[in-house]
């Protein structure tokens, strides 16, 4: 397969995709941006996204993807954060986040392709820029290309929630060519990629996820063929493998799970034999679905585990699953890992703890405007991202729970004091709590609990109908029960361990 990226019927090769990175540099440049700046992108998988990537990143700028789904508070909260200085935008999504979009701010569009807006049910007269408004291939066309030496690359800056309900970028300090080389090659061994002609990646996850834009950019930098999935579906993903000999994919569990309840005279008509290694993270993945997807696909399933800010730190291949199921893996070479009490002590062996952890070759980062929040979750050398696990005899890791409450829906992060902080304010609302369930499809679904006001009257259609205008809709709640009475502790903290309790024992799983 020719190297370049495949999307619907169209096919850009990597060499178009490089020389149009350089003229979007050097036009970056020429609207002042240049090193730690950043340029924000809005866009699904598409050529432009790796385009405008490799042009930040040639002047050591910061590529700020944001998620697509966002509202204009959401997405104009991480554009003053971070200051952008241009925003690439998909055109359908440009009406979207507008009223949101900062004064000052250079916006280049892109048209949206007919393969993701046939997708997505976008109106043909959507899929264009408006009028009065730069296209990105124009912007792009018109630009000289950028000859100065490339600066350090800042990479991505992914925004990922904490309890304070807020977004906080993770912002990495530029570090050597030689130090950049040895962690790009560290994450691409675990996810199998390589230099290899005969290597085949399908991109199926959105590149606003860290993952996602670390697989998609890895495949990038390897010149390694690259075809888009517009939407995940899951049997066009099984035709996608059959037709384009796909050989690696990076997934979620919910896919797995959407695999699976296909019919069995679909999922036998399509010829899989090309698969080779399959990474998957981002989400907890039940046994059960991990043993039928190795025993459908044979054992070309890995797993990792890690987060934004610490990179790939665990890991297990299929055979290691099946022998320790329920397993996140083990610590890779050069990783390090603790688990601790309250009081940052190591727990003993199978003793359950709070989760502490670095990546090798990793550089050092902070949470852009936020130095404090970064020092809160250290231990020394070593980050928290508020999991809960042990680790057996023989240093497989488990996870157990999230001590900060992260929900994960289909391999997204959902945090729910962002929602609560909207809820709270809704008339007629008390208080709240919001906190995940158990959910056979996704992992986890968000639930609402909440304590009306004296006199109100609510109701689930109305709490959902008010969070929808305020946040993005994977956020709003599938569950919404309401409570004359929150049960509290003695500070007057909300008992969210007692809500959550009888959901998880229903399906017989432990919180």
């Amino acid at each position: 397969m020719t190297a370049g990226v495949t999307s619907g019927e169209r096919f850009r090769s990597w060499a178009e995709i490089q020389a149009n990175a350089a003229r979007g540099a050097g036009g970056f440049a020429a609207l002042g941006i240049g090193e730690d700046d950043s340029v924000a992108l809005m866009l699904r998988n598409d050529f432009a996204t790796f385009e405008a990537n490799i042009a930040a990143s040639q002047l050591g700028a910061y590529a700020v993807p944001i998620n697509w789904h966002f509202t204009p508070d959401e997405a104009g909260y991480i554009l003053r954060d971070c200051a952008a200085k241009a925003l690439v935008v998909h055109a359908d999504l440009l009406a979207q986040i507008a009223p949101g979009i900062p004064a000052g701010i250079q916006v280049l569009v892109v048209p949206t392709p007919p393969e993701i807006g046939d997708a997505y049910g976008v109106p043909a007269e959507k899929r264009m820029p408006p009028a009065g408004v730069q296209a990105w291939d124009a912007f792009v066309a018109a630009s000289a290309p950028n000859t100065a030496p490339p600066r350090l690359s800042r990479g991505s800056m992914i925004y990922t929630s904490g309890t304070t309900g807020r977004p906080k970028g993770v912002r990495r300090q530029p570090s050597s060519p030689e130090l950049q080389a040895a962690a790009a090659a560290e994450v691409a061994r675990y996810w199998g990629l390589v230099t290899d002609p005969s290597i085949v990646v399908m991109m199926n996850g959105p590149m606003y996820h860290s993952a996602p834009a670390a697989y998609g950019m890895s495949s990038a930098r390897l010149g390694l063929p690259v075809v888009l999935q517009p939407r995940f579906d899951a049997e066009d993903m099984l035709r996608l493998i059959e037709k384009h000999r796909v050989s690696h994919m990076h997934i979620v569990p919910t896919m797995f799970v959407r695999l699976l309840r296909l019919p069995a005279e679909v999922r036998k008509r399509y010829d899989l034999s090309s698969l080779r290694w399959i990474t998957h993270g981002a989400a907890p993945c039940a046994p059960a679905v991990k043993r039928q997807m190795i025993e459908w696909w044979g054992p070309v399933i890995n797993e990792y585990y890690g987060a934004t800010e610490t990179g790939i730190v665990v890991w297990h291949d299929s055979h290691e699953a099946l022998r320790k199921p329920g397993t996140v893996g083990h610590v890779v070479e050069g990783g390090l890992l603790r688990i601790v009490d309250e009081q940052g002590r190591d727990v003993a062996q199978g003793e359950i703890g709070e989760i502490y952890l670095r990546g090798p070759h990793l550089s050092e980062f902070t949470y852009n405007n936020d130095d404090a929040k970064r020092r809160e979750v250290a231990l020394g050398d070593l980050v928290t991202v508020g999991d809960v696990g042990y680790q057996d005899a023989d240093g497989y890791v488990f996870l157990c729970d999230r001590k900060r409450d992260m929900i994960i829906s289909g391999g997204v992060n959902i945090y729910p004091a962002e929602i609560e902080s909207v809820l709270i304010q809704m008339p007629g609302v008390r208080d709240c709590a919001v906190f995940g369930i158990p959910d056979d499809e996704f992992g986890e679904q968000i639930c609402a609990h909440v304590e009306p006001l004296p006199g109100a009257t609510l109701d689930g259609a109305a709490v959902r109908a008010f969070l929808g205008r305020h946040l993005a809709r994977y956020k709003v709640p599938k569950v919404v029960e309401l409570s004359a009475r929150l049960p509290r502790e003695d500070s007057g903290k909300i008992f969210k361990r007692k809500l959550r309790a009888p959901y998880w024992e229903k399906a017989g799983r432990s919180i």
